[in-house]
Parts: structure tokens; C-alpha cells; sequence
């Protein structure tokens, strides 16, 4: 098959001051393209970028840029947490799941979609690889679509395929995929807690993992398991070994049997490699593997989630520090309502007692402007390295009493205190 591949510079004239330009997230982000789009800033005015997480070495804080791009952040990351806080960005509160319905329903029309994909296979076909998510609405529902064609991103199976017909401009350019790594980083805090949610966790449980140290070590607690499941929005090096030992075979499921659904994936080339071409990994649409009434038919399905802080009462905040954002909602509440909803299933908030500095992260109240992502409504398991409380059910003051259990033993006076000022 002939095609005409096109530098990045020539690719992005396509993009005009004024338009809304999506951007491929994770490690899918096509770094190589976006830093074309920087190089035009002195020409273009008002261009909105939105996305998910972003991975790579792009910056857009620096002032030369301001008049040129704004950053619409969908979930803020790292390199874009500093702009999104700032006069020249923001940050759309919402469900992972319902981004595709900004796209599909013209709330946020996308004039331009930058992608990364594979290369396209004997019958035209280029896979969309480690990140499927929101990308697949975005690509379907832009006007003007440039890809990055990349041999080094993982030809992935589900919802990923793309024609060559449907990509406007072509863009050759290999390079390595960016890479995160856990392994190394667990303390004794993050081991402990690993245990106590593997403890939790029943022969046969369809599991939602995010990334970290905490979801490492649960994995590393799972070698003893039978018949697990996946049905996550994300996946990483942790299930490998899982699914290579027969530990996750997906043969309890109710839907997807047989499958590890995942929608993006961020990890080591290990896992990109695993994933390549690999029937029994389904890469779906987000608005699907996110989806409470999906999520909800597994039974035993076990949500893992993690938290910034949270209240005496159940109040999740888990994207932003006080008025600062942080990150974003993402998938949180989906998997939260729908393993609650699952018959034996179990929400799971998983966080080391105190942050690095040694606050309490189980506090009083949440900092002034705080987001609540979990409501006290939805809340049920809290784990940190002290224990395990299921706040289903209680009332204010079982609650603050259970969640003062778990919390570290230098702040347990204070919040003690705390108690007897708010219920007396």
C-alpha cells in the first residue's frame, strides 16, 4: 500500500488560530507533532488543546505561548498542571466517562485531532495502541485528523482500528513510547495496605486497577488467587505476571468473558511489548469500559481507587489540593457506583494515612475549595495502612469514629478532638 507521509511542520498547517485541536493522552501522547504546533506560535492565535493526561516533553506555561494556545484540560497531568491553574487554562470537571459526549454531542466540536498510531497493517488499518479512552470519539467525530505513525506503538485489538482513509495527514516518526515504573517505589506504608486490600479480594472478582504503588502491590498479593478478572480503565506491568500464571483468565466474568478490558495503558515497554497484537487484551471506548451499568453486570467487581484527603464524614477529594487542581474527577465515581452496584462487589479508596511531609490525610474537614469526587453517599471501603473500614451504612459519628481507627497514630488525638467539637 502506497501512502504519502508528510513532515510534522506541514502537517500542522493545517490547524488555524481558532480552532480546537485534540490531543492523543498518555503514553500515546504524539510529542513529536505537538512541539510542529509550538513552533508555530507566532502565527497562531486562541488555539484550544484539550486532552487527558499527557505524557512526554511538552510545555506550554512558557509565556511565548499564551496568546497562541489555551489549555482546556480534561484531567490535568503533570505537565499541564502548572497552565491549567493559571490565566492561560483550565480544567472541565467531569465523569471519564461522559468526555466522548462533549465530542459526539458538539459541546466540544474538534476541529483537529493529533493521534499516534501504528502502522497501518496489509488491509490499511492503523491501531489507535495504548490509548483508546476518549481518543476513539475524538478521531470519529473530528473534522481534520493527523497521526503520528509510529512502529514503536503496539498494535492493540477492540476499539482501536482506524483506516488510513479516514487520516488526513500522515506523519512518519519513530520513537520511544514514555515509560512509568512502580516497581521500585513501594515503602511499608503501600505494602501494608496492598495486603489489606488483597484480603478483600475473593476467588473469581473482576478487578479496576489505576496506576501507583498501591495497585502494584495489590497485584504482587494476588499470586494465590483463581479466576480473576479485568474490567479497568487502565492497565499496567503489573497484571503480566497475573495473566501469563493463569491468575487472571477472565473465565467468571458476565460480560467480556474471556477478555482484560482495559481503555489506555501506562507502563514499561514490557507492557506495550505484552499488549502488541494480543487477542485476549480488548482496548475499548471509555463511554463502554466506564460505563456504571457495564461495569455493574460483573459480579465481585472490586474498584481500587485512591484519594488526596478525606472528611470525618466519607468525603472523597481526590483531584485537586484545596483550590488547586490537581488532577481530575476521572474514572473514580464510575467504578465507585458500579462496583457498589455489583452483586458482591466492593469500592475500595486505598491511601497512606499521611502524605509525604506527614499530614493526616484523614482530616477534620476538607481544605477550603477542595472538589469532592466521592461522595460521602458513595463511599464505602477506606484502607490505609492502619485497617479497613466499610463506611456503608453508618451514621456521621460511626463513621468518624471507624475512619479515626485507620488513621495514623500521631493524629489520632487531634481528630479525637475534632470529633467531640463537631457531635459533642
Amino acid at each position: 500500500m502506497s501512502l504519502n507521509y508528510i513532515s510534522a511542520n506541514e502537517a500542522v498547517k493545517n490547524i488555524q488560530s481558532g480552532h480546537r485541536v485534540f490531543l492523543h493522552g498518555s503514553a500515546a501522547t504524539p510529542v513529536h507533532i505537538i512541539h510542529a504546533l509550538q513552533d508555530r506560535y507566532q502565527e497562531l492565535k486562541n488555539v484550544e488543546l484539550v486532552s487527558i493526561t499527557n505524557f512526554g516533553d511538552i510545555d506550554f506555561n512558557e509565556e511565548k505561548y499564551r496568546e497562541s494556545f489555551f489549555i482546556n484540560s480534561l484531567f490535568v497531568s503533570a505537565n499541564t498542571r502548572k497552565i491549567a491553574n493559571s490565566n492561560y487554562g483550565d480544567y472541565v470537571p467531569i465523569f471519564l466517562s461522559q468526555i466522548p459526549q462533549l465530542f459526539k454531542s458538539n459541546i466540544l466540536p474538534i476541529d483537529v485531532a493529533i493521534i499516534h498510531v501504528s502502522p497501518p497493517d496489509a488491509h490499511g488499518y492503523c491501531s489507535l495502541g495504548t490509548s483508546v479512552d476518549i481518543a476513539k470519539a475524538a478521531v470519529e467525530m473530528a473534522k481534520y485528523i493527523i497521526a503520528q505513525v509510529n512502529p514503536k506503538m503496539p498494535r492493540t485489538h477492540g476499539d482501536s482500528f482506524i483506516h488510513t482513509n479516514y487520516i488526513n495527514s500522515l506523519v512518519w516518526h519513530e520513537t520511544d513510547l514514555p515509560e512509568i515504573n512502580y516497581e521500585n517505589g513501594a515503602t511499608e506504608a503501600t505494602q501494608l495496605i496492598g495486603r489489606n486490600i488483597a484480603e478483600l479480594i475473593d476467588d473469581g472478582a473482576t478487578l479496576q486497577l489505576g496506576i501507583g504503588t498501591i495497585p502494584d502491590q495489590v497485584l504482587k498479593n494476588l499470586t494465590n488467587h483463581k479466576n480473576l478478572g479485568l474490567h479497568t480503565e487502565m492497565l499496567s506491568d503489573g497484571v503480566i505476571p497475573l495473566i501469563k500464571n493463569g491468575t487472571i483468565n477472565n473465565s467468571q466474568k458476565k460480560i467480556n468473558r474471556g477478555k482484560s478490558v482495559t481503555s489506555f495503558m501506562a507502563g514499561t515497554r514490557r507492557l506495550y511489548d505484552f499488549a502488541n497484537d494480543n487477542p485476549e487484551i480488548e482496548m475499548l471506548d471509555i463511554s463502554y469500559v466506564n460505563d456504571t451499568s457495564i461495569i455493574r453486570k460483573n459480579n465481585n467487581m472490586i474498584a481500587i481507587n485512591s484519594a488526596i484527603e478525606i472528611d470525618l464524614t466519607g468525603q472523597i477529594c481526590a483531584d485537586s489540593i484545596g483550590t488547586y487542581q490537581y488532577s481530575g474527577i476521572g474514572g473514580q465515581m464510575d467504578f465507585m457506583r458500579g462496583a457498589s452496584l455489583s452483586l458482591g462487589g466492593k469500592p475500595i479508596i486505598a491511601l497512606p494515612s499521611v502524605t509525604n511531609s506527614g499530614i493526616s490525610r484523614i482530616t477534620p474537614f476538607l481544605k477550603e475549595g477542595a472538589g469532592v469526587v466521592t461522595t460521602r453517599g458513595h463511599v464505602h471501603w477506606i484502607i490505609t495502612e492502619y485497617g479497613k473500614v466499610n463506611l456503608f451504612g453508618m451514621n456521621l459519628k460511626q463513621r468518624a469514629k471507624a475512619l479515626i481507627s485507620i488513621a495514623h497514630p500521631n493524629h489520632k488525638e487531634n481528630l479525637e478532638k475534632a470529633f467531640y467539637e463537631r457531635f459533642k
